[in-house]
């Protein structure tokens, strides 16, 4: 008969020897769980082109999170689980009944220092490295346990739909856009990220979600030429234009009838005043119609990344706005689209323009009533809101419901406005202040 004290000494030191493969294991699911929830998709997906099969293997089961935590989560209990099991039973069998509760300490110590912080620790500083790494086990884990994963996935759901959640597999937390912005606004935050570069990245991405009217010339400050000016106005009229495209109206200023290139026009007259004979050519005979390009129509809600396909489309640079009603409402060029991105755009030829934020005495800034509040934010850096209007004029008449009269103060948005300057109905001048 074997004697009692070998058997309780080979007992002890099995029992150990599983505890510490438990406690192994339990710190891989810990580590896989965090490592693969926390890499990047992008560079796992920049790896993967290079080669990287773990990469690769990683995206693959970080397509449905649900039956990854699933699986890591079934797994990591069960070792816990039976870990903790097996040390109860081994103090209890050292200790008596005392050795429950030292069980508990011994065992919750070991598993938040070499289960649990440790390896998470480990796989936030090296996410993408350790997730090509666990990848491959990690698939294997997934396939076997992917019969209870799914009873527990559709008992899940039933418990939340009793309290009316509905569940979206298919669904993203995040959109692209939105981790790509928040991770923008957090490396500018932390000083890692420019804010021009944050506003160039930011500009770019919102392309698609900021339609032509947010950004267009207004119609009652866009610059044309009656067809039916005598050419020497017209001629005048362009030379003194800082912009080589004007549109053509005739009889009202809503019947565009063409857009007239300062090059073609330069032709026209060059064509005609120096003639092949020698002859200087009659300038009454000009005819603007001859030059003119058709005009080119585009929805108001046309969205400004469709607008910059359909310019680079068509090789054209211009075009009008009309509302649904085919009403003109302003105009839109390429570079007006171009400049949601890096910014203004300014030539020789630009008109200076006054400095936006004019700072007032009293420390508030005095601020053009036409400017936009997306151009208010990148400049001030504030966060106006541009839901309901697209300049500052038009948030305190949409927020007053109303339109103010000279020395209105209103308060909304954490901001104090002031109305400082007003013609008709339209306010030319506010003087805005932070709260």
């Amino acid at each position: 008969m074997d004697d009692p004290t070998s058997l309780l000494d080979t007992a002890f030191w099995i029992t150990s020897g599983s505890i510490l493969a438990l406690l192994v294991l339990s710190a891989f699911f810990s580590g896989s769980e965090t490592a693969l929830t926390a890499a990047s998709r992008g560079k796992l997906r920049a790896q993967a082109d290079k080669g990287s099969v773990g990469a690769s293997r990683a995206l693959d089961i970080t397509e449905d999170n649900e039956r990854l935590i699933g699986s890591v989560l079934l797994g990591n209990n069960l070792v816990n689980i039976l870990a903790a099991s097996l040390a109860t039973a081994l103090f209890t069998r050292l200790f008596g009944e005392s050795g429950v509760a030292l069980a508990t300490l011994v065992m919750t110590l070991l598993v938040l220092i070499f289960a649990e912080v440790l390896p998470k620790t480990y796989a936030i500083t090296n996410a993408e490295t350790a997730a090509s790494r666990v990848a491959r086990p990690i698939s294997f884990i997934i396939l076997i346990f992917a019969p209870i994963v799914t009873a527990v996935r559709a008992l899940v759901r039933q418990f939340l739909k009793l309290f009316g959640v509905e569940t979206d597999p298919d669904s993203h937390i995040l959109s692209v856009h939105e981790e790509i912005a928040g991770a923008l606004a957090l490396g500018h935050q932390e000083g890692i990220v420019e804010k021009e570069q944050r506003d160039r990245l930011l500009g770019a991405l919102d392309l698609s979600e900021r339609d032509v009217e947010e950004i267009m010339l207004h119609r009652s400050e866009i610059q044309m030429i009656n067809a039916d000016d005598p050419p020497e106005d017209i001629l005048s009229q362009c030379l003194e234009s800082a912009h080589t495209r004007l549109p053509v109206f005739r009889d009202d200023s809503e019947n565009i009838i063409g857009v007239v290139h300062a090059k073609d026009l330069l032709r026209a007259v060059d064509k005609l005043v120096r003639r092949p004979d020698g002859m200087t050519g009659d300038l009454d005979k000009f005819d603007v119609m001859n030059v003119v390009r058709e005009p080119y129509f585009v929805p108001e809600t046309t969205s400004l990344e469709d607008q910059m396909r359909q310019f680079l489309r068509m090789h054209t640079h211009f075009a009008l706005v009309v509302d649904e009603y085919g009403a003109l409402q302003g105009l839109i060029t390429l570079e007006d689209i171009l400049e949601e991105i890096v910014g203004e755009i300014t030539d020789e030829f630009d008109v200076a323009d006054a400095d936006v934020l004019v700072p007032a005495s009293d420390g508030a800034f005095l601020i053009d009533g036409a400017t936009t509040i997306r151009d208010l934010n990148r400049m001030a850096d504030w966060s106006l809101p541009d839901d309901e209007a697209n300049t500052v004029a038009g948030l305190v008449i949409h927020e007053a419901q109303s339109i103010p009269e000279i020395g209105q103060v209103f308060s909304f948005h954490g901001f104090r406005f002031e109305v400082v300057g007003k013609s008709e109905n339209r306010l030319t001048e506010l003087k805005v202040e932070p709260l």
